[in-house]
C-alpha cells in the first residue's frame, strides 16, 4: 500500500498540511474571540437586536461587492501571499481599533467602520483559503485531508469563543489585542507553507475569465445545488446572531456564557469532523447531505423553545455535528468537481454564498427579531430550513443522487 494512500492518511505526516490547519486554527480562534467580544460590546452599547443583524451585515457587503475580483485575484497571484495579506489587514484594523478605543472609548460607528474592513481583507482570506487544501495533498485524500482540517478549526473554534468571553472580563481592548497577534501569526505561518502542485498556466484577463466561475456553477447541477441548499439553510436557520440576547435576557448566562454557547455548536462540529477524518463517507452522500441539512433545521427549533443553559448548549452542540457533516460534504464536491484553475473563481462565489448564509443570515435573524420577537424569529428559521430541505431535494435530483464524493 503506497505510503500517501487514503487508508494511511495522517495529519500529522503531512508537513504542508499541518502548517495550513495551525494557520487556519490561529485565525479561527482570532475571529471568534473578536465575534464574541463584538457581540457583547454592541449590544451593551445600543442594547437593539437590529444592531447585532448588522454586525454581519457589514462584515458580508464587502465579500457581494468584491466576489469577481477576488476570485480573480486567488486564481492570478500566490494564494499564500493573498491569505497573508489579508490576514495581516486584519490584524493591523484590529489593532488600531483596540488604540483609538484606548485613548477615545468605543462608538457603535467607529465599530461598524473597523468591521467592514475586516469584512473586505476576510473576503480575500476566506475565498483563497479554501483553494489552498487541494494543492497540499493528492486528489483522493482531499475529504479526508478536508475533514481533520474541519477537526482542528472546530477545536479552534471551541476555545475562541470561551478565551474571548474570559478575556472581555478584563475589557474588549484584550480581546482585540490578541486577536491581532493570532492573526500575524497566521498570516507568518501561511507564508511558510510549501505548495505540492503549482497553479496551471494562466488564461489572459478577460470577462469571460473574470465571470467563468459563475458559469461553472450555473452549469454543474451538483455543485449549484449543494451551495445554495447551504446557502438559503442557513440564512433562515442561522441563529448565531442572536446569541447575545439568549445568554443575557433568556438564560441569564453573561458574558461567559455567550463564550460557552458560542463554542457548543464547535463542539459537536469536533467530533463529527474526527469521525469524519477517521471514517470517510462512502456511499449516499446526496441524502446523507440533505438529512444533515434537516438536522440543522430541527436543532433550531429546538434552541428556540429551550429556557436551560445546559439543555441549549446540548442543542447546539447536535447542530454542529450535522452541520459539519453537511460541511464536508459540500466542500468537498465543490473542490472535487472543479479543475484547480478556477479554484479561486468558484471559491470566492461559494464564499459568497457561505457569507450570504453566515453574515447576512445574522441580518436576517437581527431584522426578524425585531419585527416578530427573539424565540419566533429563530422558530420561524428552523422551520423554514426544512422547507428548504424538501424543496431543493425536488429541484436538484442529481445532488439528491449523487453516491460518492468523486465524481465519475
Amino acid at each position: 500500500m503506497p505510503p500517501d494512500s487514503p487508508a494511511r492518511f495522517s495529519l500529522l505526516r503531512h508537513r504542508p498540511l499541518l502548517m495550513f490547519v495551525s494557520a487556519r486554527a490561529a485565525a479561527t480562534v482570532a475571529y471568534q474571540m473578536m465575534g464574541v467580544a463584538v457581540g457583547w460590546q454592541i449590544y451593551d452599547l445600543t442594547g437593539r437586536a437590529l444592531d447585532l443583524g448588522l454586525v454581519g451585515l457589514v462584515q458580508f457587503l464587502p465579500s457581494i461587492l468584491l466576489v469577481l475580483l477576488v476570485g480573480h485575484v486567488a486564481d492570478r497571484h500566490d494564494r499564500r501571499r493573498v491569505v497573508c495579506i489579508a490576514q495581516a489587514v486584519e490584524a493591523f484594523a484590529l489593532l488600531g481599533l483596540a488604540v483609538i478605543m484606548t485613548v477615545q472609548g468605543a462608538s457603535r460607528e467607529m465599530i461598524f467602520l473597523f468591521l467592514l474592513i475586516m469584512g473586505t481583507a476576510r473576503s480575500f482570506e476566506f475565498s483563497t483559503l479554501q483553494t489552498l487544501v487541494p494543492s497540499l495533498v493528492e486528489p483522493e485524500q482531499l475529504p479526508q485531508a478536508m475533514a481533520a482540517a474541519s477537526s482542528v478549526r472546530q477545536a479552534a473554534t471551541i476555545i475562541g469563543p470561551m478565551l474571548g468571553g474570559f478575556l472581555y472580563l478584563a475589557g474588549p481592548v484584550t480581546v482585540y489585542y490578541t486577536s491581532a497577534a493570532l492573526f500575524m501569526v497566521s498570516a507568518v505561518t501561511v507564508a511558510l507553507i510549501p505548495v505540492r502542485r503549482r497553479m496551471a498556466p494562466r488564461e489572459a484577463a478577460s470577462w469571460r475569465t473574470v465571470l467563468a466561475g459563475i458559469t461553472f456553477i450555473r452549469g454543474n447541477p451538483v455543485v449549484l445545488g449543494a451551495i445554495s441548499l447551504d446557502l438559503f439553510a442557513v440564512l433562515l436557520g442561522g441563529a448565531t446572531a442572536l446569541l447575545p440576547i439568549f445568554a443575557r435576557d433568556i438564560l441569564a448566562a453573561g458574558p461567559t456564557g455567550l463564550g460557552v454557547l458560542r463554542a457548543a455548536p464547535a463542539v459537536g462540529a469536533l467530533g463529527a469532523s474526527i469521525y469524519l477524518a477517521r471514517t470517510p463517507l462512502t456511499g449516499n452522500v446526496g441524502r446523507t447531505l440533505f438529512a444533515s441539512v434537516a438536522g440543522f433545521g430541527l436543532m433550531t427549533i429546538l434552541f428556540a423553545l429551550s429556557r436551560s443553559l445546559a439543555l441549549s448548549c446540548l442543542v447546539l452542540a447536535v447542530m454542529g455535528w450535522v452541520d459539519m457533516v453537511s460541511v464536508v460534504i459540500r466542500a468537498s464536491l465543490v473542490q472535487l468537481d472543479t479543475p484547480d484553475e478556477m479554484r479561486g473563481r468558484v471559491s470566492a462565489v461559494n464564499a459568497v454564498f457561505i457569507g450570504t448564509s453566515n453574515e447576512l443570515g445574522e441580518f436576517e435573524s437581527g431584522i426578524t427579531a425585531a419585527w416578530f420577537g427573539v424565540v419566533p424569529a429563530v422558530l420561524i428559521g428552523g422551520i423554514g430550513t426544512l422547507a428548504v430541505v424538501l424543496i431543493w431535494m425536488r429541484l436538484f435530483p442529481e445532488l439528491r443522487a449523487r453516491q460518492r464524493l468523486q465524481s465519475g
